[in-house]
């Protein structure tokens, strides 16, 4: 999940069942100062709201039917948590599990990325 995009993905063992990925336009930061700047603050507010609504729907639909076990999540620490934060999605926050996964941006091929480092093995090494 990102500010303006999000991708998700339903999984049964290491095969994607079913995933959705999408973008809502938030308009980026200006340099225009005074008025202007908290006009354009407010406006990014509320297209990022109207980002997390529409990610948090498709979210209810692919992962609550039934509930997810487990879930792995990425990208902004903040977007993540509006959308879970959202009444039909409140029960999936205890299912979150490690490890975050670092989403540059949430496109398909991310998605695909981010289904196989989710399911790796972390291995840590102590010499002692």
């Amino acid at each position: 999940m990102r500010k303006g995009g999000f991708a998700i993905a339903r999984l049964h063992g290491d095969v994607v069942h079913a995933s959705k990925t999408g973008q809502r336009h938030v308009q980026g930061r200006t340099k225009a100062g005074g008025q202007s700047q908290q006009r354009f603050a407010r406006r990014r507010d509320n297209q990022a709201k109207v980002a997390y609504a529409a990610a948090a729907e498709h979210a209810a639909r692919l992962l609550l039917s039934p509930a997810c076990p487990l879930l792995v999540t990425g990208g902004d620490h903040t977007a993540v948590d509006e959308v879970l934060a959202s009444p039909p999605l409140r029960t999936l926050a205890k299912a979150v599990v490690a490890p975050w996964l670092p989403v540059p941006d949430p496109r398909r091929s991310v998605l695909e990325q981010a289904v196989t480092d989710a399911g790796a093995l972390r291995i840590a090494v102590h010499n002692a």
